[in-house]
């Protein structure tokens, strides 16, 4: 049987499973219908399923195999009532419903269920969508499947996280508050009990304009408006007790950016400053005071000199204390009698002094300070914070000072708060990508740990033993997806770009467009007549296409109208922080009718693990890997989007001038046997896996010699070049890496084929391979053979072409 032609490991299951003892019965008897959505299943990255006739057997693809856990062994061609018994009472009203052509969707749906032998709390999000056969016949079911038992089980942590948080900002003396750009509070501390009797959750999700009147918040607007642009704004405002009692706020606002640098909204810091507004009032009508009674030739300055709460002095430049006022014992427990005739600067603190001693130069020169601050010893033993305004007058220094020690210390606290909550929102970043990573990578280390430890189990039947090595090696696959996907975001994985037709890519394509999307969902592909060439990979832009289309399905629910469109373009339009960029492109839409994407959201979309998406519904990873392609490419992305309306993705490629090279069918050869002679020289750091990698070839029948680094490498060819065949290189090693070693070896030996190897690097992801063979790790047995196999015969046929 040769349906399906593809698939993975379940097409050859499906291909290999004797369906004459099943409800569908052969095959070649299968509806068109039928098989569409078998080949939909199969080609899907997303865990998937198909529920056929009405005893509804049972199919399935690769992705899904884990959900299935021990039922996998007997699940392909089961009846689903049979399968999953054990939630079938739960599923049963959505499958009705499916088939009497209504499409069900559920998210983080509790099941219990027994997979391991014991029944465990799961929770799912999950589609149930009618499969139509030629007739408009409801004859299936079509379930696209989720599990999100770790995300509902992170979501908990996270909100434990963010209690500890709160418990922090309210411990602190100081007004707190988040504040989006609709002016909705969306964080509020417990210090809005004192300044609005209400507590923290009465605020939240309330405008700004439910707790001030029209005047506070015209008074405010000025600093909304900078916080919103991105810039720090303070103020000081009335804002008098709940009781009616007069208060000074210090109120700061600082922006907060999100990933792409736009401002989602800003920080709110009030601070109590009636004490301090208190004191520098009375300072000013001190001065004033004084002004008056100077402008009057009045001799009331004694008074105010033994009445003034701010401490006075008059002192030479040198220091030498002439004349202090009472103030002094009452703020640093110092006397007149102990302090005329002292120099100051034994007060000073020893951090201090050097900063005094050139203020007290600045004032001999004759410049007066308006604020001078600096720390005095007080007769306890501590130090106070004093802030001085000092004027120089016939060799003295005249001078008032206020102690704002406790100001000082209320200011450093603040600031300790917004680092705090400026740390917190890094860390909450980080953990976003980490613990996705960290999730998957923990799902398919069970897979190979649970794999590794049965097959260490005596006697097992070789049955088994296959199925569990399988598991490792589809685990190891999707591994690698994984972080292909990751190194796609991040611009650092190796492409293998081609020349190809973008028009004539998407129109072979857009059959398998209209089965992914579903007949609700009408698709319009609109290509020109001329050739639009770009030289880009055409796997990865296939990939990216598909994750715009299975988004864009996504978005609409199901139903609605998609349109792809590829034209030329004269320029890149400025996006982001990128100007406009005139040149040659090639630019591709994909346009959907669906929910649309928030503003807020416009700036996370291309982040890893960021979903616009149901909880739970997809990996987050597919507009990673069309940023990442399309950067890594030379051309950019641009997203336009109206909420309710739909969305367009637009990638602009550069525009290649060569014409697409003619398809090559070369001959893969079979892996090699014992005794043919291939003489490989093995250069890889890793001791590990160069032992792996020694000890293979050995096993295939190869001769090998191993080479730690490149210096190693290019002894051994000085020393004899004739004895090898090919060469097979890592890429990252210290010193001279594989690109360079190569470049080397084709200088000095210009017929022995070399070989790379790596799973990430970034002399890669910028330079590409030269032309020369990569094998990606991690990489089979198998594979290793052939192309070490196919070099080899190459440079073999050359030589015996060249000997005729």
């Amino acid at each position: 049987m040769t349906f399906p032609n593809a698939g993975g490991e379940m097409g050859a299951m499906m291909r290999a499973h004797d369906w004459n003892r099943t409800p569908l019965g052969p095959v070649d008897g299968w509806p068109a219908a039928l098989k569409v959505a078998v080949n939909l299943i199969l080609a899907s990255p997303e865990s998937m399923f198909l529920a056929w006739g009405p005893e509804l057997t049972f199919l399935f693809n690769d992705t899904y195999r884990p959900i299935l856990g021990p039922r996998l062994s007997w699940a392909l061609g089961a009846t689903m009532p049979e399968l999953w018994s054990d939630v079938w009472d739960h599923v049963r009203p959505a499958v009705e419903k499916a088939f009497a052509g209504t499409a069900s969707r559920f998210d983080d749906l509790p099941l219990t269920m027994a997979r391991r032998g014991v029944e465990e709390e799961t929770w799912w999000s999950f589609s149930y969508s009618p499969v139509y056969d030629e007739a408009d016949t409801v004859m299936g079911l079509l379930c696209t499947v989720t599990e999100t038992t770790q995300r509902v089980l992170t979501e908990r942590a996270l909100r434990a996280r963010e209690a500890e948080l709160l418990l922090v900002t309210d411990a602190l003396p100081v007004l707190i508050a988040f504040i989006d750009r609709d002016l909705v509070y969306r964080f509020a501390n417990r210090a809005f009990e004192d300044w609005f009797g209400l507590a923290p959750a009465d605020v939240i999700g309330r405008h700004v304009g439910e707790f001030v009147d029209a005047t506070g918040l015209e008074a405010r607007r000025g600093a909304f408006e900078a916080a919103l642009a991105g810039e720090r704004a303070r103020l000081e405002l009335d804002w008098p007790y709940v009781d009616g009692r007069p208060r000074v706020a210090d109120i700061r606002y600082m922006p907060r950016r999100a990933e792409d640098d736009s401002v989602d909204g800003f920080y709110v810091f009030v601070l109590d400053v009636t004490d301090r507004k208190q004191v520098e009032s009375h300072l000013r009508e001190t001065n004033e005071t004084l002004e008056r009674r100077v402008a009057e030739r009045t001799h009331d300055r004694n008074a105010l000199w033994q009445l003034s709460s701010d401490i006075m002095l008059r002192c030479g430049f040198d220091g030498a204390i002439v004349a202090v006022n009472p103030a002094w014992e009452t703020v640093l427990g110092w006397s007149e009698e102990e302090l005329v005739g002292r120099n100051l600067f034994d007060l000073i603190h020893p951090e201090d002094v050097e900063r005094t001693v050139q203020g007290a130069k600045a004032s001999a020169e004759g410049r007066s300070l308006a604020r001078f601050d600096n720390r005095y010893r007080h007769k306890d033993g501590g130090y106070r914070w004093i802030s001085w305004s000092t004027r120089p007058d016939a060799g003295v220094i005249n001078a008032v000072g206020r102690d704002f020690t406790v100001e000082r210390e209320r200011t450093e606290a603040l600031q300790v708060a917004e680092e705090a909550l400026r740390q917190a929102q890094k860390m909450e970043a980080i953990g976003q990508l980490t613990g996705g990573v960290a999730h998957d990578f923990n799902n398919l280390l069970t897979v190979i740990k649970s794999s590794t430890d049965l097959l260490k189990r005596p006697g097992l039947a070789e049955e088994r033993r296959l199925r569990y090595v399988g598991a490792i090696s589809e685990t190891v696959d999707r591994a690698a997806k994984l972080t292909g996907q990751l190194l796609a975001f991040a611009r650092r994985q190796a492409l293998k770009p081609e020349v190809f037709d973008v028009a004539r890519s998407l129109m072979s394509v857009g059959d398998m467009v209209g089965t992914l999307t579903g007949s609700r969902i009408a698709v319009h592909v609109e290509a020109p007549e001329e050739t639009c060439l770009v030289d880009a990979d055409p796997s990865q832009f296939d990939t990216a296409i598909v994750n715009l289309v299975v988004n864009a399905r996504d978005a609409m629910d199901g139903e609605g109208r998609l349109d792809i469109a590829v034209r030329p373009a004269v320029a890149i339009p400025a996006i982001r922080s990128h100007p406009l960029l005139p040149g040659d492109f090639i630019a591709v839409s994909v346009t959907d009718t669906g929910t649309g994407i928030a503003p807020d959201d416009l700036g996370r979309i291309f982040e890893p693990f960021f979903t616009t998406k149901g909880v739970g519904h997809g990996t987050g990873l597919g507009l990673s890997q069309v940023f990442g392609f399309t950067k890594q490419s030379g051309g950019e992305v641009q997203v336009d989007s109206a909420v309710g309306r739909g969305t367009t993705f637009t990638i602009y490629l550069p525009r290649s001038g060569t014409a697409a090279p003619a398809a090559v069918q070369s001959p893969e050869p079979a892996p090699l046997v014992e005794g043919h002679g291939t003489c490989v020289l093995v250069v890889e750091d890793n001791v590990d896996v160069g032992t792996f990698a020694t000890q293979t070839l050995a096993e295939l029948g190869y001769c090998t010699v191993w080479a730690v680094d490149a210096q190693k490498a290019l002894a051994e060819l000085d020393r004899d070049a004739e004895r090898f065949d090919v060469v097979f290189s890592d890429v990252v090693m210290p010193g001279m890496d594989g690109v360079a070693l190569a470049r080397e070896i084709g200088r000095q030996h210009p017929d022995l084929p070399v070989v790379l190897t790596s799973g990430y690097s970034h002399v890669l992801a910028k330079g590409g391979t030269g032309g020369l063979d990569l094998l990606r790790k991690p990489y089979s047995v198998e594979e290793l053979s052939r192309i070490l196999r196919r070099v080899a015969m190459v440079r073999r046929d050359a030589r015996a072409e060249a000997g005729r």
